[in-house]
């Protein structure tokens, strides 16, 4: 009895054990969710009163918001389209470390345009903005650079692999095709005359097993058609009388 309840009494511990393991690790999840939550919906908040600002201000807090929409623009675009390449081509791989660098440039460039939108000296705010300007284009100019570089790839990629598919395509309908090409080898090495022609297919339908090679080839084809493909629509039932 001591050793039954010594396991029951070990076998309760690594099932308690277990259940809080699996509680943490649900809720780090679920903190997980709601911080990634929490931040698109922070970033889709900043960047609808950064358009709104871009359009409805003038001057330098208008030119500061419209720096930081195209900064920002044109990163998220750069990340979504090295986040997708790479996993259809690990080789981007390389790419999106160098673009992970990038962005940390891109986070301090946008820290501090958005420093600048709280700046009350005006005349301060248009002397910092050249040099804005250019690391806002450097910057942008980098992404875009990635970002048009993975597309291309991928398109020349797409390109050749049509290009493949189109030449086995071809080489497939040559080889359907095989009875025409037989055809004319037979013309060419020995004509017959049509009578001689029409007496050997008047044999060879009246010989031992010719009209069921006939029949079996017209059944296969009526099989064939009868046939339904996922592009075909369905055929609507016969009315009976």
């Amino acid at each position: 009895m001591e050793a039954a309840a010594a396991i029951f009494a070990v076998i309760s511990a690594l099932v308690l054990v277990f259940l809080v393991i699996a509680t943490v690790k649900a809720v780090r999840a679920v903190k997980r969710g709601v911080d990634r939550t929490v931040d698109q919906a922070r970033r889709t908040v900043e960047d609808t009163r950064l358009k709104a600002r871009q359009y409805t201000q003038t001057g330098v807090a208008g030119e500061v918001a419209q720096l930081r929409v195209g900064l920002r623009t044109s990163m998220r675009a750069t990340q979504d389209a090295l986040r997708a390449g790479v996993a259809e081509d690990p080789t981007l791989s390389e790419s999106l470390s160098l673009f992970e660098r990038l962005s940390a440039h891109g986070r301090e460039l946008d820290e501090d345009l958005r420093r600048l939108e709280t700046e009350p000296d005006r005349a301060r705010v248009a002397e910092c903005l050249p040099e804005l300007r250019e690391r806002t284009e450097r910057i942008r100019h980098s992404a875009d650079s990635l970002r048009w570089a993975a597309r291309d790839r991928a398109r020349r990629f797409a390109d050749d692999d049509l290009a493949a598919l189109n030449d086995q395509i071809e080489m497939e309908a040559g080889a359907l095709r095989h009875w025409t090409t037989a055809a004319e080898a037979r013309s060419a090495a020995a004509p017959e005359a049509p009578e001689a022609a029409g007496r050997s297919e008047q044999s060879e339908q009246s010989a031992p097993g010719g009209a069921g090679r006939e029949r079996a080839a017209v059944e296969g084809r009526a099989d064939w058609t009868r046939r339904e493909f996922p592009w075909q629509k369905a055929r609507k039932p016969q009315q009976t009388g």
